[in-house]
């Protein structure tokens, strides 16, 4: 679809518009608020001579004295569907109207008339044909991003925090870029949005994320572009007081779920480079690049890191030694092909609660007595006694919730599987990745079989929990342990799940 619209109006579209006693309907309304500046809107001379055939003088008068704010179609050649006999002036203009859509001098033709569109699905035109509801619908989809919410992170307009660009949070940005309080406010009148994230405790504005969606955007300074729309993270900062809450993982999180629900197909952003950590950022180019950026270049002496985010998922390598591999390249993408096993394990709601906030039915919950970092992150851990060790890297995971939920909620991509018996091993391998406590994992780490260690990376929360009762009859019956299902079995609760 075009970035810019040539919207053909019909009669019945252009009588209500430019009488200035009519009273718009909100959707016509909104329609014509979104192709302000946006979209050419244009009518044909057919729709003239209907409006000169109103009966209401006064009506036809103010319309005809409008209607010229809107740019006339040629007349062009006659339309050969006019030549048969029987036909009323109606229809003939209905017909001159839907020929000159065929002849592609617009690109969609907006009517209210039902018999119009009737002539128009007769034609085969029906596709490029719009009630205002349907156009609205379609304009809606390119003009207002569709909105993403996480607990703990608020969505904010950049004119919010003006009056905050003083205080020592942004000292370091000033430092990094002279202008940065003239840019601010610069993008602030633009209506430039940001993500944010304040201390639990003070309140206080602790990480920011500025972001934008760019279109066929030069990147480098060697003019490579990015074709078709693009999330850039202009501004990435996580203040002192809230490193090791794992905010920048909680900001990707943010931004890779806005690119899926906007249809970016890249996320990209600059980054000061500098192996002296107080000069530069190695610790945000290698979360990076753990998720799949790569760097493709400089500008203005920053490097530019790019992951591309394609809309569907690209063709995975059966050949490819890692299977993980490709679920870090194009995360949130993964492979659940039949080279990929699929199992079904499960957890407790407190632990459910801790790694998974952001899960719709969740509410945002945290049980006491857990660091609220745990369930910022993509990547998470699960430990466990099952006595199944047929997980692997790569492998993909349906938690059930048992006790109250009874029901498969999240689906996850293993990362990594192994049973260790050492409490100060497993720590270290879970470190900020776990809903456990140290107390827990050294209790956990005295059984006879050891603890197997699942680390993962979330995929998504079903749009619908699967209840028990809807789950296919091979997994049927209590679920306490982990439970291998066949690709059969997977895509019929996908299904379950995305009814």
């Amino acid at each position: 679809m075009p970035l810019q619209l040539r919207i053909l109006l019909d009669t019945n579209i252009l009588i209500p518009l430019q009488d200035s006693l009519a009273v718009l309907v909100p959707n016509l309304a909104h329609v014509m608020e979104m192709c302000n500046g946006r979209h050419r809107l244009v009518y044909h001379p057919a729709s003239v001579r209907d409006i000169e055939r109103d009966r209401d003088p006064e009506r036809r008068e103010r319309t005809l004295a409008r209607v010229n704010q809107y740019h006339r179609l040629p007349e062009g050649p006659a339309c050969p569907w006019n030549n048969g006999a029987g036909l009323s002036e109606n229809d003939q203009c209905d017909n001159s109207i839907l020929y000159a859509l065929q002849r592609d001098a617009a690109h969609v033709l907006v009517t209210e008339d039902r018999g119009l569109h009737a002539k128009a699905l007769a034609r085969g035109l029906d596709a490029r044909v719009y009630f205002i509801q349907t156009i609205e619908d379609l304009l809606s989809r390119l003009h207002e991003p569709a909105t993403v919410e996480l607990p703990d992170i608020v969505e904010v307009e950049l004119n919010e925090l003006t009056d905050q660009l003083g205080e020592p949070f942004f000292d370091s940005l000033r430092n990094g870029y002279a202008p940065f309080d003239n840019w601010f406010r610069e993008k602030a009148r633009e209506g430039r949005h940001a993500w944010i994230y304040r201390h639990p405790l003070a309140n206080d504005l602790s990480a920011i994320c500025i972001y934008d969606v760019q279109t066929d955007e030069e990147i480098t300074d060697t003019n490579e572009r990015l074709q078709g729309r693009a999330l850039k993270l202009c501004t990435f900062k996580v203040g002192e007081l809230v490193r090791g809450r794992k905010i920048g993982e909680l900001f990707l999180k943010m931004a890779f779920r806005y690119a899926t629900a906007n249809a970016c197909e890249h996320v990209f952003i600059e980054v000061r480079e500098n192996a002296n950590p107080d000069l530069g950022h190695p610790e945000l180019i290698a979360l990076l690049q753990d998720f799949g950026f790569s760097r493709v270049g400089s500008r203005n002496g920053d490097g530019v890191y790019v992951k591309h985010h394609p809309i569907a998922a690209p063709i995975a390598d059966p050949a490819a030694a890692d299977r993980f591999e490709y679920t870090r390249q194009f995360y949130p993408h993964y492979r659940a092909d039949q080279d990929i096993r699929k199992f079904i394990i499960p957890i407790k709601p407190r632990y459910h609660n801790v790694l998974f906030p952001d899960h719709p039915d969740n509410n945002g919950h945290r049980p006491l007595g857990h660091g609220e970092h745990v369930g910022n992150a993509i990547k998470l851990a699960y430990l466990s006694h099952s006595p199944s060790r047929q997980v692997r890297r790569g492998d993909v995971v349906l938690f059930y919730r048992g006790y109250d939920w009874q029901s498969l909620t999240t689906l996850v991509v293993v990362e990594d599987f192994m049973t260790l018996r050492d409490p100060n091993l497993i720590a270290q391998k879970v470190s900020r990745r776990t809903v456990y406590t140290d107390a827990e994992i050294a209790q956990m780490a005295r059984h006879p079989t050891g603890v197997r260690v699942m680390l993962f990376r979330t995929i998504e929360h079903f749009e619908q929990v699967v209840p028990r009762n809807q789950i296919p009859r091979q997994v049927r019956g209590n679920i306490q342990s982990t439970r291998e299902i066949d690709d059969v079995t997977f895509s019929r609760i996908l299904r379950a799940a995305r009814r």
